[in-house]
């Protein structure tokens, strides 16, 4: 028997994909995994019972992935199942950019006792006037999931888009349409292009990525969108060139005081995932990865231990190990299986950056002997029998 913790409300659709061997639990410290959307980790406790975190979402900065690591707990999220429900948002925040659509509905809203308010909106409706998003340019930096589904789309729309990701994978570059042109650089994005959106994750080395340097760089009037994260963009060099006329707007979905109600930014509540069909995707995805966790051993999508799949285990039994990815690990690991008689029937071992996953099928079901040996040795955190 599984337990699992809900931190946030996490959509049926995906909870009942959970077979009558798990069970749901109020108490996070007797939990196995833990689902999470927007709640905060960073200060929380967790116990030995927690295996794995599942993020119903793309971005995990809620959650102490280092720290997780350490303690061998694997944090999944789910690229890729909100995806649709930010692109769309994306292109809304392009044609509200394009036309004063906000400006002109308000002032249908502030005209609605005027009996004449008919013939006043012919005479008013040229100062919420605006241009057409088709066959302007637009770059899109980064081109994963959703970048890639904004791209595909805008050029459905009459855009020329440009696209730069030097990590691009092969799936994200087989999906692009063909007349998506590849920028080798940042400036050809700055320098080029009427529209500028932003699919990158939030790491150390794109923190305030969109900043002086960049504005600079870009045309007069250019329109900056942001629905990734909002550290992304220096928002103090940003109000700086909103109020030069560099940039015409800016469209953010990370609502703070400093952009908040000010001429020239339109921001929306973190609305980018808000949809039932992107709530619903992200929690079957992240149910399915714990369950193939849980009951397998398999990772896929992890944000902080590799991808290994062996599929089911047809052995007589199976063990995990998280550990450091220092040398001599895998040695010590098969010279204690070795000692105890244990025979290996099949092994995967795979690392990402500072910490493994070894996944071990056995002839032979290992004693507790030998799997406290397994735990104690240096730089493993965690030992966990599949089957």
């Amino acid at each position: 028997m599984y337990q699992y913790h809900c931190l946030n409300p996490i959509a049926e659709r995906g909870l009942g994909l959970f077979s009558e061997d798990y069970k749901k639990t109020d108490d996070i410290n007797e939990a196995d995994a833990v689902l999470v959307r927007s709640a905060k980790m960073h200060d929380m406790e967790l116990s030995e019972s927690v295996k794995a975190i599942a993020r119903a979402g793309a971005g995990v900065n809620n959650i102490p992935v280092a720290e997780c690591a350490e303690k061998g707990i694997v944090v999944f999220n789910t690229p890729g199942a909100n995806a649709n429900g930010v692109k769309e948002l994306v292109l809304a925040g392009m044609l509200l950019a394009s036309r004063d659509i906000v400006g002109g509905i308000e002032w249908v809203a502030d005209q609605k006792d005027n009996e004449n308010i008919d013939k006043l909106a012919e005479k008013q409706k040229k100062q919420f006037a605006g241009c057409e998003i088709s066959g302007k340019k637009l770059g899109i930096i980064g081109l994963g999931a959703i970048g890639a589904l904004v791209a595909n789309s805008a050029t459905h729309l009459g855009m020329e888009v440009y696209g730069y990701d030097p990590y691009i994978s092969i799936d994200a570059a087989w999906n692009l349409s063909r007349t998506i042109k590849h920028s080798k650089s940042l400036d050809e994005i700055y320098s080029q292009c009427d529209y500028i959106t932003i699919h990158v994750p939030l790491l150390d080395s794109t923190r305030k990525m969109i900043n002086k340097e960049a504005f600079d760089k870009m045309k007069d009037g250019v329109v900056l969108l942001n629905f990734a994260r909002d550290l992304l963009v220096d928002e103090e060099a940003l109000i700086e060139a909103i109020e030069s006329g560099k940039v015409k707007k800016y469209v953010t979905d990370f609502a703070n005081p400093l952009v908040a109600g000010r001429e020239g930014i339109l921001v929306t509540p973190h609305l980018g995932a808000s949809t039932e069909e992107s709530e619903e995707n992200c929690a079957v995805m992240a149910v399915k990865e714990l369950r193939n966790f849980l009951e397998n051993g398999n990772i896929k999508n992890s944000v902080n231990f590799p991808d290994c799949d062996m599929g089911t285990c047809v052995a007589v039994g199976r063990i995990a190990i998280c550990h450091k990815n220092i040398p001599n690990m895998i040695s010590q690991v098969t010279q204690i299986l070795g000692a105890e008689g244990l025979n290996i029937a099949d092994m995967t071992n795979k690392s990402k950056g500072e910490f493994a996953y070894t996944l071990i099928d056995l002839e032979s079901t290992a004693s507790r002997e030998a799997l406290a040996a397994l735990q104690a040795v240096d730089g493993v955190s965690k030992v966990r029998v599949i089957k």
